[in-house]
């Protein structure tokens, strides 16, 4: 297989394995550590939507990932993403966009 090919093939498989472990559930037996308190800066561009910090589990314990801008998607809004207490632990409920309207 050409040189190109093997990129290409590489690529494909680095993304389809990151979308299989982003849609994998993980239950925590451990409630999330209170949400901090963050600073927000300064919009760095016109319209930029604040994505606020979370708890993270990761190597079975909870770390902080800071809040950070990004750029908006016309027509849709920022849900942030949260914890949900289920029967069998706590779960990350990812933020997304969602559709206006």
């Amino acid at each position: 297989m050409r040189k190109r090919a093997w990129m290409v093939l590489i690529l494909l498989m680095g993304l389809f394995s990151g979308n299989a472990c982003a849609t994998r559930t993980v239950y925590v037996r451990q409630a999330p550590p209170p949400v901090r308190v963050e600073v927000m800066t300064v919009k760095p561009f016109p319209n930029a939507v604040w994505v606020p910090g979370h708890w993270a589990w990761r190597s079975g314990q909870y770390v902080w990932v800071r809040g950070h801008w990004t750029r908006p998607r016309p027509g849709y809004r920022w849900v942030a993403g949260h914890w949900a207490k289920k029967r069998r632990g706590w779960v990350w409920i990812p933020g997304h966009w969602k559709k206006i309207g």
